[in-house]
């Protein structure tokens, strides 16, 4: 097994408002499982935001992902589980009934490929190379996260639909470890009021193992 080393992620502020301008994506935030996804040769390691493993949880998205077209590879994703009605179930990751078949990552940046980090680039460079990427794949279970120019009409729609909300990004913005005003969240009302009193779940304390990048 090859070695792996954790990456901490980016993290969005919480903030009241969308950002306006043309300086800022926006993406729909689906309610599922932040994961560090990392490939090098055959071997996969699923990190949780916090670093903790969650390669065995999901076993299905681990053997999906050995098929990437990359020698290596540092994707920053949501691992989502859709219920009947094809929308995120969050609760449905913690069951031992969950349907692997239902299971999709949503990938949105790209740390590093094939050897090579990414992370001083803006966003829109590592989302332009992680679109073509996924898009080589061709595989419906990983999906690349859309985003949109209106940010308010997203939101719109996050809250029609009952999602989660939505992060908000700047444009020109390098990858930065650790809160940052270059990625912003609001959340819907309808999740808000739906997760009001949502248990704190915990993750397996795995100790992450080091990595080659």
């Amino acid at each position: 097994m090859s070695e792996f080393r954790f990456i901490q992620p980016c993290r969005p502020i919480p903030a009241k408002e969308v950002p306006a301008g043309e300086g800022w994506l926006h993406e729909a935030k689906f309610d599922g499982y932040r994961a560090q996804l990392h490939k090098v040769g055959s071997d996969v390691v699923i990190f949780s935001k916090h670093g903790y493993g969650l390669t065995m949880r999901f076993q299905t998205i681990t053997d999906l992902l050995r098929a990437l077209p990359a020698k290596s590879v540092i994707i920053d994703a949501e691992i989502v589980a859709n219920n009947r009605a094809g929308f995120p179930d969050f609760f449905s990751l913690h069951t031992s009934s969950a349907d692997p078949g239902a299971m999709n990552v949503w990938a949105f940046d790209l740390l590093m490929l094939n050897g090579r980090d990414l992370r001083e680039q803006s966003l829109e460079k590592r989302k332009a190379r992680l679109h073509e990427l996924v898009e080589r794949f061709d595989c419906a279970g990983v999906l690349t996260s859309q985003t949109f120019a209106d940010g308010q009409a997203l939101l719109r729609a996050a809250e029609e639909h009952r999602l989660e909300g939505v992060v908000s990004k700047r444009r020109a913005a390098p990858y930065r470890s650790g809160p940052t005003r270059d990625w912003q969240k609001v959340k819907t009302q309808a999740w808000l009021e739906r997760n009001r009193e949502r248990w704190r779940l915990f993750e397996p304390r795995s100790r992450p193992r080091q990595v080659r990048e």
